[in-house]
Protein backbone atom coordinates (compact mmCIF):
# COMPACT_ATOMS: atom_id res chain seq x y z
CA UNK A 1 0.00 0.00 0.00
CA UNK A 2 1.66 3.14 -1.17
CA UNK A 3 1.60 6.12 1.86
CA UNK A 4 0.43 9.05 -0.37
CA UNK A 5 0.94 11.33 2.58
CA UNK A 6 4.39 12.53 1.84
CA UNK A 7 3.90 12.64 -2.04
CA UNK A 8 0.97 15.43 -1.62
CA UNK A 9 2.86 19.02 -3.14
CA UNK A 10 5.61 17.26 -4.78
CA UNK A 11 3.80 14.33 -6.98
CA UNK A 12 0.67 14.84 -9.34
CA UNK A 13 -1.87 12.26 -8.95
CA UNK A 14 -4.30 10.19 -12.10
CA UNK A 15 -6.94 8.57 -11.04
CA UNK A 16 -8.47 6.08 -13.77
CA UNK A 17 -11.64 4.54 -13.56
CA UNK A 18 -11.86 1.50 -16.70
CA UNK A 19 -16.17 1.86 -16.22
CA UNK A 20 -17.52 -1.12 -16.09
CA UNK A 21 -14.68 -3.54 -16.70
CA UNK A 22 -15.07 -6.95 -14.76
CA UNK A 23 -12.03 -8.07 -12.52
CA UNK A 24 -11.68 -11.39 -14.23
CA UNK A 25 -11.95 -9.50 -17.81
CA UNK A 26 -8.89 -7.56 -16.80
CA UNK A 27 -6.61 -10.58 -15.40
CA UNK A 28 -7.37 -12.64 -18.61
CA UNK A 29 -6.41 -9.86 -20.63
CA UNK A 30 -3.52 -9.35 -18.73
CA UNK A 31 -2.55 -13.17 -18.68
CA UNK A 32 -3.42 -12.84 -22.68
CA UNK A 33 -0.65 -10.03 -23.08
CA UNK A 34 -3.02 -8.12 -24.51
CA UNK A 35 -2.36 -4.60 -21.74
CA UNK A 36 1.09 -4.83 -22.03
CA UNK A 37 1.47 -1.34 -20.89
CA UNK A 38 -0.49 -2.21 -17.42
CA UNK A 39 1.31 -5.37 -17.25
CA UNK A 40 4.71 -3.31 -17.09
CA UNK A 41 3.36 -1.05 -14.32
CA UNK A 42 0.68 -3.37 -12.32
CA UNK A 43 2.88 -4.20 -9.02
CA UNK A 44 3.55 -7.90 -8.70
CA UNK A 45 2.92 -7.88 -12.57
CA UNK A 46 -1.25 -8.53 -11.24
CA UNK A 47 -4.22 -6.91 -10.43
CA UNK A 48 -5.67 -6.47 -6.92
CA UNK A 49 -8.82 -8.24 -6.37
CA UNK A 50 -11.31 -6.02 -4.97
CA UNK A 51 -14.80 -4.61 -3.80
CA UNK A 52 -16.75 -1.21 -4.87
CA UNK A 53 -19.13 0.50 -2.75
CA UNK A 54 -21.53 1.22 -5.73
CA UNK A 55 -22.90 -1.58 -8.37
CA UNK A 56 -23.02 1.61 -11.00
CA UNK A 57 -21.31 4.60 -12.26
CA UNK A 58 -23.28 7.29 -9.97
CA UNK A 59 -23.33 5.62 -6.39
CA UNK A 60 -19.36 4.60 -7.02
CA UNK A 61 -18.22 7.66 -8.29
CA UNK A 62 -20.10 9.37 -5.26
CA UNK A 63 -17.62 6.74 -3.33
CA UNK A 64 -14.88 7.35 -5.08
CA UNK A 65 -14.58 10.89 -4.89
CA UNK A 66 -15.39 11.22 -0.98
CA UNK A 67 -11.96 9.09 -0.74
CA UNK A 68 -14.09 5.01 -0.35
CA UNK A 69 -12.06 3.75 -3.03
CA UNK A 70 -12.85 -0.54 -3.79
CA UNK A 71 -11.19 -2.22 -0.69
CA UNK A 72 -9.92 -5.63 -0.22
CA UNK A 73 -12.56 -8.55 -0.35
CA UNK A 74 -13.83 -8.80 3.42
CA UNK A 75 -12.19 -5.94 4.61
CA UNK A 76 -14.54 -2.57 4.62
CA UNK A 77 -12.63 -1.05 6.88
CA UNK A 78 -9.53 -0.89 4.34
CA UNK A 79 -7.33 2.25 5.21
CA UNK A 80 -8.35 4.96 2.90
CA UNK A 81 -5.94 7.21 0.84
CA UNK A 82 -7.35 10.10 0.92
CA UNK A 83 -10.65 11.57 2.81
CA UNK A 84 -13.07 14.30 3.17
CA UNK A 85 -13.16 14.89 7.70
CA UNK A 86 -16.13 13.83 9.22
CA UNK A 87 -16.09 12.90 12.78
CA UNK A 88 -16.40 9.00 13.25
CA UNK A 89 -14.48 7.32 10.81
CA UNK A 90 -13.30 4.05 10.72
CA UNK A 91 -11.05 4.24 8.09
CA UNK A 92 -8.89 7.03 8.23
CA UNK A 93 -5.67 6.24 9.27
CA UNK A 94 -2.51 7.83 9.98
CA UNK A 95 -1.23 7.86 6.28
CA UNK A 96 -4.59 8.94 4.78
CA UNK A 97 -4.74 12.89 3.13
CA UNK A 98 -7.93 14.09 5.10
CA UNK A 99 -9.46 17.17 3.89
CA UNK A 100 -11.47 19.96 5.32
CA UNK A 101 -13.58 19.50 2.23
CA UNK A 102 -17.19 17.97 0.78
CA UNK A 103 -14.93 15.84 -1.31
CA UNK A 104 -11.20 14.87 -2.79
CA UNK A 105 -11.31 16.72 -5.38
CA UNK A 106 -12.18 20.51 -4.03
CA UNK A 107 -9.30 19.30 -1.27
CA UNK A 108 -6.59 18.87 -3.80
CA UNK A 109 -7.56 22.38 -5.22
CA UNK A 110 -7.55 23.50 -1.92
CA UNK A 111 -3.99 22.81 -1.73
CA UNK A 112 -2.50 24.03 -4.96
CA UNK A 113 -3.55 21.25 -7.42
CA UNK A 114 -4.90 21.96 -10.64
CA UNK A 115 -7.77 19.56 -11.30
CA UNK A 116 -9.12 18.14 -14.76
CA UNK A 117 -11.70 15.49 -15.33
CA UNK A 118 -11.98 13.93 -18.61
CA UNK A 119 -15.20 12.20 -18.69
CA UNK A 120 -16.93 9.29 -20.50
CA UNK A 121 -19.85 7.70 -19.90
CA UNK A 122 -23.20 9.90 -19.43
CA UNK A 123 -22.94 11.04 -16.21
CA UNK A 124 -20.06 13.11 -17.38
CA UNK A 125 -21.73 14.69 -20.44
CA UNK A 126 -22.78 18.51 -18.88
CA UNK A 127 -25.93 18.14 -20.94
CA UNK A 128 -28.12 18.24 -18.26
CA UNK A 129 -27.95 18.55 -14.11
CA UNK A 130 -27.38 15.05 -13.86
CA UNK A 131 -24.74 14.76 -15.75
CA UNK A 132 -22.76 18.11 -14.45
CA UNK A 133 -22.60 16.62 -10.80
CA UNK A 134 -19.16 15.28 -11.21
CA UNK A 135 -17.56 17.46 -13.62
CA UNK A 136 -18.53 20.50 -11.23
CA UNK A 137 -16.23 19.21 -9.14
CA UNK A 138 -13.76 19.90 -10.61
CA UNK A 139 -11.70 23.29 -12.33
CA UNK A 140 -11.69 22.23 -15.53
CA UNK A 141 -13.96 19.16 -17.00
CA UNK A 142 -14.27 17.63 -20.70
CA UNK A 143 -16.62 15.50 -22.52
CA UNK A 144 -17.94 15.44 -25.62
CA UNK A 145 -19.34 12.19 -28.15
CA UNK A 146 -16.00 11.53 -28.71
CA UNK A 147 -15.10 10.18 -25.47
CA UNK A 148 -18.31 8.78 -24.87
CA UNK A 149 -19.27 5.06 -25.13
CA UNK A 150 -20.37 4.64 -28.35
CA UNK A 151 -17.18 6.48 -29.99
CA UNK A 152 -14.27 3.97 -31.11
CA UNK A 153 -11.77 6.53 -30.57
CA UNK A 154 -13.40 7.19 -27.29
CA UNK A 155 -9.90 6.75 -25.12
CA UNK A 156 -7.21 8.25 -27.34
CA UNK A 157 -9.36 11.20 -27.66
CA UNK A 158 -9.24 11.44 -23.82
CA UNK A 159 -5.35 11.09 -23.86
CA UNK A 160 -5.57 13.49 -26.90
CA UNK A 161 -7.01 15.98 -24.12
CA UNK A 162 -5.21 14.64 -21.35
CA UNK A 163 -2.03 15.68 -23.21
CA UNK A 164 -2.99 19.03 -24.06
CA UNK A 165 -3.86 19.78 -20.71
CA UNK A 166 -0.73 18.65 -19.26
CA UNK A 167 1.57 20.66 -22.39
CA UNK A 168 -0.29 23.99 -21.03
CA UNK A 169 0.38 23.71 -17.45
CA UNK A 170 3.45 24.87 -15.69
CA UNK A 171 6.24 22.42 -14.58
CA UNK A 172 5.77 23.28 -11.05
CA UNK A 173 1.85 23.12 -11.35
CA UNK A 174 0.95 19.43 -9.73
CA UNK A 175 -2.37 18.01 -11.12
CA UNK A 176 -4.94 15.84 -10.08
CA UNK A 177 -6.11 14.34 -13.47
CA UNK A 178 -8.96 12.16 -13.80
CA UNK A 179 -10.27 10.04 -16.45
CA UNK A 180 -13.60 7.70 -16.91
CA UNK A 181 -12.47 5.36 -19.47
CA UNK A 182 -15.77 4.72 -21.74
CA UNK A 183 -14.45 2.27 -24.02
CA UNK A 184 -14.73 -1.13 -21.16
CA UNK A 185 -18.61 0.00 -20.88
CA UNK A 186 -21.57 -1.02 -23.21
CA UNK A 187 -20.92 -1.22 -25.97
CA UNK A 188 -17.61 -2.50 -26.41
CA UNK A 189 -18.25 -4.67 -29.17
CA UNK A 190 -17.52 -1.79 -31.54
CA UNK A 191 -13.72 -2.36 -30.50
CA UNK A 192 -14.45 -6.55 -31.20
CA UNK A 193 -12.13 -7.02 -34.20
CA UNK A 194 -14.52 -9.79 -36.00
CA UNK A 195 -17.66 -7.30 -35.74
CA UNK A 196 -19.79 -8.57 -33.10
CA UNK A 197 -22.45 -7.12 -32.32
CA UNK A 198 -23.12 -8.47 -28.58
CA UNK A 199 -20.96 -7.37 -25.82
CA UNK A 200 -19.40 -10.37 -24.10
CA UNK A 201 -16.43 -10.55 -21.92
CA UNK A 202 -14.24 -11.11 -24.98
CA UNK A 203 -15.43 -8.12 -26.35
CA UNK A 204 -14.54 -6.46 -23.49
CA UNK A 205 -11.32 -7.59 -23.03
CA UNK A 206 -10.54 -6.06 -26.75
CA UNK A 207 -11.83 -2.74 -25.82
CA UNK A 208 -9.60 -2.67 -22.62
CA UNK A 209 -6.55 -3.57 -24.75
CA UNK A 210 -7.53 -0.37 -27.23
CA UNK A 211 -7.52 1.65 -23.82
CA UNK A 212 -4.22 0.18 -22.74
CA UNK A 213 -3.04 1.07 -26.03
CA UNK A 214 -3.63 4.80 -25.77
CA UNK A 215 -2.99 4.86 -21.73
CA UNK A 216 0.28 4.34 -22.54
CA UNK A 217 1.21 7.71 -24.21
CA UNK A 218 -0.14 9.27 -20.64
CA UNK A 219 1.67 7.44 -18.56
CA UNK A 220 4.69 8.07 -20.90
CA UNK A 221 3.79 12.02 -20.38
CA UNK A 222 2.86 12.15 -16.64
CA UNK A 223 6.43 10.04 -16.70
CA UNK A 224 7.94 13.38 -18.19
CA UNK A 225 6.73 16.25 -16.54
CA UNK A 226 6.60 14.94 -12.96
CA UNK A 227 6.44 11.85 -10.27
CA UNK A 228 2.62 10.52 -10.43
CA UNK A 229 0.48 8.26 -7.96
CA UNK A 230 -1.77 6.41 -10.22
CA UNK A 231 -4.75 4.76 -9.11
CA UNK A 232 -6.84 2.75 -11.43
CA UNK A 233 -9.36 0.44 -10.62
CA UNK A 234 -13.09 0.11 -12.48
CA UNK A 235 -15.73 1.35 -10.77
CA UNK A 236 -17.90 -1.80 -10.92
CA UNK A 237 -18.44 -4.69 -12.91
CA UNK A 238 -20.85 -6.27 -15.73
CA UNK A 239 -22.95 -9.41 -15.59
CA UNK A 240 -22.98 -11.44 -19.32
CA UNK A 241 -25.71 -13.90 -18.19
CA UNK A 242 -24.34 -15.66 -14.42
CA UNK A 243 -27.01 -16.54 -12.79
CA UNK A 244 -29.43 -14.74 -14.84
CA UNK A 245 -27.78 -11.25 -14.45
CA UNK A 246 -27.23 -8.66 -17.29
CA UNK A 247 -25.35 -5.39 -16.72
CA UNK A 248 -25.37 -3.92 -13.56
CA UNK A 249 -27.12 -1.67 -10.87
CA UNK A 250 -27.55 -5.19 -8.77
CA UNK A 251 -25.21 -6.46 -6.48
CA UNK A 252 -23.78 -9.58 -8.17
CA UNK A 253 -20.64 -10.85 -7.73
CA UNK A 254 -19.35 -9.91 -11.54
CA UNK A 255 -20.89 -6.34 -10.52
CA UNK A 256 -19.05 -5.61 -7.17
CA UNK A 257 -15.67 -7.49 -8.11
CA UNK A 258 -13.81 -5.38 -9.63
CA UNK A 259 -9.96 -5.09 -10.80
CA UNK A 260 -7.46 -2.12 -8.81
CA UNK A 261 -4.23 -0.88 -9.09
CA UNK A 262 -1.53 1.25 -7.82
CA UNK A 263 1.47 2.02 -8.60
CA UNK A 264 4.46 5.29 -8.46
CA UNK A 265 5.37 6.54 -11.99
CA UNK A 266 8.69 8.00 -11.52
CA UNK A 267 10.05 11.10 -13.46
CA UNK A 268 12.45 10.25 -16.23
CA UNK A 269 13.26 12.59 -18.16
CA UNK A 270 13.57 11.19 -21.07
CA UNK A 271 10.25 9.17 -20.45
CA UNK A 272 8.51 10.37 -24.25
CA UNK A 273 11.50 9.30 -25.99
Amino acid sequence: MINPLPLLGTHDFLFITLDSLRYDVACNALSDGMTPAFAELLPGGQWQKRETAGNFTYSAHHAFFAGFLPTPPGNPRYPRHFAARFAGSETIAEHTIVFDSPDIISGFAGVGYHTACIGGVGFFNKQNPLGSVFPRLFQESHWSEDTGVTSKTSTETQVRIALSILQRLPANQRVFLFINVSATHQPNCIFDPCGSNEDTPATQAHALAYADKHLHHLFQKMRSRASTMVIACSDHGTAYGEDGHFGHRHNHQSVLTVPYTEFILERTAHAEA
